[in-house]
């Protein structure tokens, strides 16, 4: 199993109609994208983000599929120029030593298909964590 995390903090001046667009693109995801056991959206508190969206996957397919799904790639384009701050993560039970370095490539592999998605990742002002960009600029 893979949990896959996102942790998200707003622009300041996000009009209350991008706001509620976001959220519903995030639980679009979550309901639509086949791969994607269970999903949760919901408010942090206590930390230095506002909000976090995880999608449960089967296994590394399933993370693949996830990426180039296009309920996904919808959400990236909506939702990343209304970042401040973004950090992806990934949790899994799977014990092969090589697995972050397998998640690497998915999205490497996703990086390298899509270069507006780089033009986005890449104009955010902070972000970090398993869709980081690496060798792909910034």
């Amino acid at each position: 199993m893979i949990y896959h995390g996102n942790r998200i903090k707003l622009k300041e001046g996000i009009t209350p109609e991008q706001f509620e667009e976001a959220l519903a693109i995030l639980h679009e995801q979550g309901r639509t994208i086949p791969a994607v056991k269970s999903y949760f959206v919901g408010r942090e508190y206590g930390g230095a983000f506002d909000w976090n969206a995880f999608f449960v996957l089967d296994d590394l397919a399933g993370y693949w599929e996830y990426l180039i799904h296009p309920a996904h790639t919808r959400s990236e384009r909506f939702a990343l120029p209304l970042m401040e701050k973004f950090e992806s993560y990934d949790i899994t039970d799977d014990p092969d030593p090589e697995f972050g370095a397998r998640i690497a490539e998915l999205q490497r592999r996703h990086y390298e298909t899509d270069p507006e998605l780089v033009r986005l990742v890449a104009a955010l002002p902070s972000h970090t964590g398993s869709s980081a960009l690496t060798d792909l600029g910034r």
